[in-house]
């Protein structure tokens, strides 16, 4: 063939050869016995005593234990709370920055991140003054039952607005994210100039691309609303954070069963929601 066309035959370009990568193996090793040797330790320390041996009644009890289902409950109550007021206020909030006032962008992210700097013991003593305050003030109003019933026990719902200001900075990093990686600007004004509703292009074009950005924000509520401890504990409430540690008084291997049935917990619930985002991306 080179003969006919006079042309040389060009070399086979040589690949380089492949570096070794044991340097990943390492890292990854590493990072499995950071998360997995405490685990198993505590593991370990829930299923064996130096009289009975190794036994699983730490576990059995957790069913029966007082409290148990109730904090649990009442903690994804007020995760599930959580997530959607987020959602609702910073959503709508970001999506009108961007289309009416660019300018106003730096504004709503020094806000939203303002959360970071303030110290969860300053946030609670504020909350907790002003409840008490506001109580005293808001008594000779209708307004007062209101501020007794955010206060409710059984629901409360001074913690999930407390918990929406604790997640903020969260959320609208996921959801910053999400909306720079789209032309917004762009697919609102053809579905505009299409007939669309302004419910419509919310809800059917704009939050389908975003679905990514939307598990993002919940996996973090989520798991800070089924973690969080300072608020709760001296605000009074009883989720499932302060129910374990109330627990870990009086009976030791019961709390920390909780706490690794608990972890368990939220890996599944961060699977089933990746899950579903995974699949309504598919469709």
């Amino acid at each position: 063939m080179a003969a006919l066309t006079g042309l040389e035959p060009v070399a086979a370009v040589a690949k380089p050869p492949a570096r070794p990568r044991v340097w990943r193996g390492v890292v990854f090793l590493l990072a499995a016995a950071y998360f997995l040797i405490p685990l198993g330790a505590s593991f370990w320390y829930t299923v064996h005593t130096p009289v009975e041996g190794v036994s699983l009644s730490a576990y059995g009890e957790l069913l029966t234990a007082e409290g148990f289902v109730r904090s649990l409950l009442l903690s994804l109550g007020l995760a599930v709370a959580t997530i959607v007021l987020v959602l609702l206020l910073s959503l709508p909030a970001m999506l009108a920055v961007r289309l009416f006032a660019p300018r106003l962008r730096p504004v709503m992210e020094m806000l939203c991140t303002l959360p970071l700097v303030v110290p969860p013991i300053t946030f609670v003593a504020g909350i907790g003054t002003s409840l008490r305050v506001g109580t005293d003030v808001l008594a000779p109003t209708p307004f007062w039952r209101t501020i007794i019933a955010v206060q409710d026990p059984g629901f409360p719902v001074v913690l999930v607005l407390a918990y929406v200001v604790l997640v903020l900075p969260f959320v609208y990093r996921s959801l910053d994210s999400g909306l720079r990686t789209m032309d917004v600007r762009t697919l609102v004004e053809a579905a505009r100039n299409l007939g669309a509703s302004w419910p419509y292009v919310v809800f059917r074009v704009v939050v389908p691309n975003l679905r990514s950005a939307l598990a993002s924000a919940s996996f973090l509520t989520l798991a800070l609303v089924l973690g969080e401890y300072t608020v709760a504990s001296l605000l009074g409430y009883e989720p499932f954070a302060v129910w374990i540690v109330t627990v870990s008084g009086s009976a030791g291997q019961l709390s920390v069963a909780v706490s690794i049935l608990s972890l368990l917990l939220i890996w599944l619930l961060l699977l089933a929601v990746s899950t579903v985002f995974g699949r309504e991306k598919q469709k």
